[in-house]
């Protein structure tokens, strides 16, 4: 039940991430993800990699809330793929999760590919600068806790992960131009 709803709040977190342009938004869907993370880490990998996790993320989080676009501007014109994405994507991968796939870890598998997936697609598909670098610290976070499918990835990944996702904030905030 516990993971189920960390699932659920990984998903609402990265959909914030999917959806918002504005810093609050950003910083909310951020810290949404990552408490579920930190829970799946935690029933996954222990107590270290869930601290760790859970203090990249924070980090990634407050950085974010102090830069970037002002207000939430969640939903802005023109982001209805964006919502059907969101939805459809949040049940495709819950369907691949708990039904394709066997045995334990549902959740597991459920954040992952969700949260992955929607920062992924967020990275392809924006030009802001604050909201590639927040997806770009989901993404870190998101590649350490998958390596909880695997038995004995280390903490050392979920530290790196931290660093990065805590890091990465901390970019200029700059959209590269060609020419």
């Amino acid at each position: 039940m516990v993971a189920g709803v960390a699932a659920f709040v990984s998903w609402l977190g990265a959909s914030l991430v999917v959806l918002g342009d504005g810093r609050r938004a950003l910083a909310l869907g951020v810290l949404l993800a990552t408490a579920g993370m930190t829970v799946i880490a935690w029933q996954t990998a222990g107590p270290l990699a869930a601290a760790a996790i859970a203090g990249g993320g924070a980090v990634a989080a407050a950085r974010r809330f102090s830069s970037g676009a002002d207000g939430w501007r969640i939903m802005p014109p023109g982001s209805t793929p964006r919502l059907v994405l969101c939805i459809a994507g949040g049940l495709i991968v819950l369907w691949i999760a708990a039904a394709v796939t066997t045995g334990p870890g549902a959740s597991l598998r459920f954040t992952v590919m969700v949260v992955a997936g929607f920062s992924g697609a967020r990275v392809l598909a924006s030009d802001n600068a604050s909201v590639l670098l927040t997806a770009t610290s989901l993404l870190a976070l998101v590649v350490a806790l998958a390596g909880a499918f695997a038995d004995g990835s280390g903490l050392w990944t979920y530290l790196a992960a931290a660093l990065i996702a805590a890091g990465v904030g901390w970019l200029p905030q700059r959209t590269a131009r060609a020419g």
